[in-house]
């Protein structure tokens, strides 16, 4: 079987074989980027469709309260706060689809006692801008996880570097210390726009934590 590959491989045409070159320089572009301690970004998104209807429905949680950089410190204390926030939510809410919730694929909402994986970083965002962390500082942010399936984290945008509160994981990491290829995270200047964190920009699939391709 490896030689039939590798024959076809081959006879590709040369626009193939220009999109694996390609390829190939993103996973150059992304093992370049594991080393560094903020995320890049690679222009404007479209926003996850479940995201938007959160908005429309709860738009104080959405509104843009300031445009400028705000980094906060990661000083023990506002460490300690991220890993108690992460660890709280993450023991209180039980994981559960929106499928078996609302009976719908995707519903983006701040929970009770149960939700999915956009649920969680919405209430640790909602939990740390109550203690006084500005919203441009946290961010929701789309991933594929380990298993290419989409995923949503909440963003902290340190001084140090970005730092990934995840209802899959306990402890706080850096971005670049995730199993996760990164996709797309909300703006800072305006949390109702959303920037691409891939280098291809090429829309996701339809799982993807709320992202729908369009027809």
């Amino acid at each position: 079987m490896k030689r039939i590959a590798f024959a076809v491989l081959g006879l590709l045409p040369l626009t193939a074989m220009a999109s694996i070159a390609s390829a190939d320089n993103v996973r150059t572009i992304r093992s370049a980027e594991r080393s560094l301690a903020f995320m890049r970004v690679y222009g404007n998104a479209q926003p996850p469709y479940g995201f938007v209807r959160f908005c429309e429905t709860t738009p104080r949680h959405c509104a843009a309260t300031d445009q400028r950089e705000q980094r906060f410190h990661a000083d023990a204390k506002r460490m300690a706060e991220l890993d108690e926030i992460n660890r709280l939510v993450n023991a209180t809410i039980e994981p559960l689809t929106d499928l078996e919730l609302y009976g719908v694929t995707e519903h983006w909402t701040l929970p009770f006692d149960k939700g999915d994986c956009e649920d969680y970083a919405l209430l640790k965002r909602k939990m740390l801008i109550d203690r006084g962390w500005p919203a441009s500082a946290l961010l929701l942010t789309v991933v594929r996880d380990e298993k290419g399936d989409g995923h949503a984290v909440l963003t902290a945008r340190t001084l140090q570097g970005d730092y990934i509160l995840d209802n899959k994981i306990a402890d706080i990491r850096m971005w670049s210390k995730t199993p996760y290829e990164f996709v797309m995270r909300q703006s800072y200047m305006n949390p109702r726009v959303w920037v691409s964190l891939d280098p291809m920009q090429a829309p996701g699939p339809s799982n993807l934590a709320g992202v729908r391709n369009e027809p």
